[in-house]
């Protein structure tokens, strides 16, 4: 006969499993979609945490946690630390303890303070995944082919922009435009694109990616090239701001003569801007009641117990007299509302 402690672990066990797969199910559906997302896992946990290694959840820029890390004291420092890694792209292990410490020694990890009452420590690895750079390789011309079939191999969403040669277009490309409208096909996600036209419809292509958002414009031709160009888009009308998104002469130098060897110069250029790259976390929405002139604080403090609460991911508030508090869980909620001016020292 089974006993029932082994029947509710088996039970929990099933559970997790379930729960596992379903996770990993919208994981895959998100980067089907090119939706950026952080993985987070419970890789050590000590009693009395209530998460347990293996344990998985899914945070989207938005802030949306799908899954399970940890209670209420947990997840908005889970859900703050996962945003920052869509932001530098790196991954990171989290460490949470009452004391925020135990980091000391261990540069891949970021400690942060548990503050509940109930005790107890959790590591998580927070592994974003993000979409696919999207390389625009605008241009008809030796370099252009080789930056669409080296692009290809590093993996990026490469489309080639040949308004006047589609079909010569290597077959490595993800898409080929036969037009320089880009706004259509431009997903969200970094995005970088390369100008090789060599003079023939440069001052268009560079406008056009600018305008349609793309966050850094490389130009094959040199400075006294673009110089001119610049004076030509500014007197049409396109800001400063967006100017400073072109670089020109596009890559890095490294002596590069061969069409190929120009085209590992712009993607070395290209990796090493990936990081300002990445798209960036969803601002933090406003409190009802805060006034929107002055600078919003990310945390609050629980007046009934003192732990740390993240104000855009908070899911227990209580409006009196024209603030709103914010509480790690129902139980401080309920104490306060039944006498704020316990907590509040009236």
């Amino acid at each position: 006969m089974m006993e029932h402690g082994n029947l509710a672990a088996d039970t929990t066990t099933a559970a997790l499993g379930r729960l596992s797969d379903d996770i990993f199910a919208r994981a895959a559906a998100l980067k089907e979609a090119g939706a950026p997302f952080v993985l987070a896992t419970v890789v050590w946990s000590q009693r009395p945490s209530s998460a347990r290694p293996g344990a998985k959840g899914i945070i989207t820029p938005d802030g949306a946690l799908f899954g399970w890390v940890g209670g209420s004291c947990a997840q908005p420092t889970v859900v703050r630390q996962a945003l920052e890694t869509l932001t530098t792209g790196q991954p990171r292990i989290l460490r949470l303890s009452p004391d925020g410490g135990g980091a000391s020694g261990r540069p891949e990890v970021v400690a942060a303070p548990l503050t509940c009452h109930s005790g107890g420590a959790l590591e998580v690895f927070l592994e974003p995944f993000l979409p696919p750079l999207q390389l625009f390789v605008i241009g008809e011309s030796p370099v252009a082919d080789a930056l669409v079939r080296l692009g290809h191999v590093m993996g990026y969403r490469v489309i080639a922009v040949r308004p006047e040669g589609a079909d010569t277009a290597p077959p490595e490309a993800t898409l080929v435009l036969d037009h320089l409208n880009l706004d259509h096909v431009l997903a969200p996600g970094p995005a970088v694109a390369i100008v090789a036209t060599m003079g023939v419809y440069d001052e268009d292509a560079v406008e056009r990616a600018l305008r349609a958002g793309v966050g850094f414009v490389g130009l094959v031709a040199s400075h006294r090239r673009f110089a001119v160009m610049r004076d030509t888009l500014r007197a049409g009308g396109v800001p400063e701001e967006l100017l400073a998104r072109v670089k020109a002469p596009a890559g890095l130098d490294i002596a590069a003569t061969a069409p190929e060897e120009i085209a590992v110069s712009i993607l070395a250029e290209v990796i090493a801007r990936r990081g300002t790259l990445a798209p960036a976390a969803a601002p933090a929405p406003t409190p009802v009641l805060a006034d929107a002139a002055s600078p919003q604080p990310a945390e609050a403090v629980d007046p009934v117990c003192g732990m740390t609460v993240e104000i855009a991911t908070a899911r227990h508030t209580y409006d009196y007299q024209g603030t709103r508090y914010y509480f790690c869980c129902p139980a401080c909620r309920r104490k306060f509302a039944a006498d704020p001016a316990q907590f509040l020292g009236q």
